[in-house]
């Protein structure tokens, strides 16, 4: 049983050698990735210590159920315990996604309902940002648009874990991409009506310059003038940077910097983690691999969630949660949600390994 572990807990020892090198952390690219795949091997074999223990307990405990009959009334919990971990490490065997262990840009778009969906973008944002708070990962906003109302037309926002782990921050938040549908009465409404709107969130996976190369002579970067709310430079110097890759035809510009060195740099940082997702999209095509897809258009007909304020009411369609706390999730209790996207994959993908 479990066979598969023995070349990671291999992978794990030799991995655990070359980190203890000065050499290899005189190249700090490497060093994260090697770091990257330790941590991730590490509960591999953290899982699979539990699980021999447990199921050595257990064994025992059979073997001398016979001559002591407390020790057979341990059985059950024993074998439960068992149980218990060899499904944690049969889940943690499943295929991996290769950009768990890593950072996202998390870009929240306005979509159909005007300056409601602006406000309801912001609620969106505040709701992840209080959730990374909770978990203690860091947010740096790129950049933003924001509405005459206060809201967002979009934004764009760093989240970093601040330690390295195998489930890092794209591990929980690559569920969120899609379109997120909310009713409620709007601000805008003089006489109390229930309108319906629509926000699209879009998750990218953060990449760094060594994982994405992308060649100058490829790019075409236009500057011009910042516009919207910001201090005495906007509106009087070229700061902001509109960044257009050739080959693909993606653009992208940042504006919210005083300096138009900073928003370049912004700007590049999210064109290699839109360049990335859409080369990890063309290689699983070619493969016949079924992505999970996030909805790029912000059409109110092809929804992941529905937030209704009239019932405190927040449902998930793909996974089938439900639950009447939309207060306490846009204050960032967001786990409950997100644990049902994860649960549901990896339940997808033990049903697939053991009809093959």
């Amino acid at each position: 049983m479990f066979e598969a572990v023995s070349p990671l807990l291999g992978e794990h020892a030799e991995l655990e050698q070359r980190l203890a090198d000065p050499a290899v952390h005189a190249d700090a690219g490497l060093a994260r990735r090697l770091g990257r795949r330790y941590a991730e091997l590490g509960a591999v074999v953290e899982a699979h210590a539990t699980w021999r223990a447990a199921t050595d307990d257990l064994e025992a405990a059979h073997e001398l159920a016979s001559e002591d009959p407390e020790l057979a009334a341990e059985v059950p919990a024993l074998q439960a315990a068992a149980d218990e971990a060899a499904e944690r490490l049969r889940r943690l065997l499943l295929p991996r996604d290769p950009d768990d262990s890593r950072d996202v840009i998390l870009e929240v778009k306005a979509g159909e309902g005007g300056e409601e969906s602006a406000l309801f973008a912001g609620d969106l944002l505040r709701m992840y940002l209080r959730y990374a708070e909770q978990r203690g990962w860091g947010t740096e906003v790129l950049d933003s648009t924001e509405s005459d109302l206060g809201g967002y037309k979009n934004i764009s926002v760093a989240v970093k874990s601040r330690t390295l782990s195998p489930e890092g921050v794209w591990h929980f938040l690559k569920y969120e991409g899609g379109v997120h549908r909310v009713q409620r009465v709007p601000v805008t409404e003089s006489q109390g009506r229930v309108h319906t709107s629509a926000v699209g969130v879009l998750v990218l996976p953060e990449v760094e310059e060594v994982d994405v190369e992308v060649d100058p002579n490829d790019l075409r970067i236009d500057v011009f003038r910042s516009s919207g709310p910001g201090g005495q430079s906007v509106n009087t110097t070229d700061s902001a940077v509109r960044i257009t890759h050739l080959p693909t035809g993606i653009v992208v510009s940042c504006q919210n910097e005083k300096s138009q060195l900073q928003n370049r740099e912004q700007a590049l940082r999210i064109l290699r983690a839109r360049l990335h997702a859409a080369a990890q999209e063309a290689a699983e095509a070619q493969a016949s691999a079924a992505r999970r897809s996030q909805v790029r258009t912000v059409d109110r007909s092809e929804r992941i969630r529905t937030y209704n304020y009239g019932e405190n009411r927040i449902a998930d369609h793909r996974t089938g949660f439900k639950a009447y706390n939309l207060d306490q999730v846009l204050d960032g209790a967001l786990d409950p949600v997100v644990r049902s996207c994860i649960d549901l994959d990896e339940q997808s993908q033990l049903e697939s390994v053991s009809t093959s």
